[in-house]
């Protein structure tokens, strides 16, 4: 998903009113950078080039919506996704999700992990955004029930997230092994799924709470 040497990258990303630049000084209080009146915060961590959470705060005008991401290059394709459409409840951060939980206090509703980096080596297991090491950090930034909305097509992936999130106790509301061959009139996909799916690959899906 990384795109590499977009020009001015840095200056466009620091010049958008949609990018919350100093991030941790909102800590605990997201909500007041909207004007929506929203009481319900989500986020979407490795939002990638953005699709997926413009798309949902189109959808869902009555959330406020985060889509973070550590990448310059990416972000700016985020951006550019939503020139010239008027979305109040839709901001960004450019970070790294290793630092979530000194970002966030104990103010988001639900968080969305969107074909997430698979980390393929045993020893790099710690890095998925869906290991024990980041299910930890996510019980500081919740505001109450714990809940989490997972996609993957990499099924080693799904199969390690799945052990994880039910061994740190979270219950599981819905798990689909083949998302395509369900009914989808709700689903808003990714540009990833979208990719993936017209391929016939298989994407897998578990949502869960706590």
């Amino acid at each position: 998903m990384r795109l590499r040497n977009v020009r001015g990258a840095k200056e466009k990303i620091e010049s958008n009113d949609k990018v919350i630049l100093n991030p941790k000084e909102y800590r605990g209080i997201f909500n007041t950078l909207f004007n929506t009146g929203n009481d319900k915060l989500c986020i979407e961590i490795g939002m990638g080039k953005g699709k997926f959470i413009r798309d949902m705060a189109i959808k869902y005008p009555d959330v406020n919506f985060i889509g973070l991401e550590k990448f310059d290059s990416v972000m700016v394709r985020a951006l550019e996704k939503t020139e010239g459409l008027d979305i109040p409840n839709l901001k960004y951060i450019r970070e790294d999700a290793t630092c979530i939980n000194e970002i966030f206090d104990h103010e988001i509703d639900t968080i969305y992990l969107n074909f997430s980096d698979p980390w393929p080596k045993n020893r790099h297991a710690i890095r998925r955004l869906t290991s024990i090491n980041f299910l930890k950090k996510y019980d500081d930034i919740f505001k109450g029930t714990k809940h989490i909305i997972f996609k993957t097509d990499n099924r080693h992936l799904f199969e390690f997230s799945v052990k994880e999130l039910t061994d740190y106790d979270y219950k599981i509301d819905e798990l689909i092994l083949d998302l395509y061959n369900e009914d989808t009139s709700d689903n808003v996909s990714t540009e990833y799924e979208d990719k993936f799916s017209s391929k016939g690959d298989i994407i897998y899906k578990i949502e869960v709470h706590k």
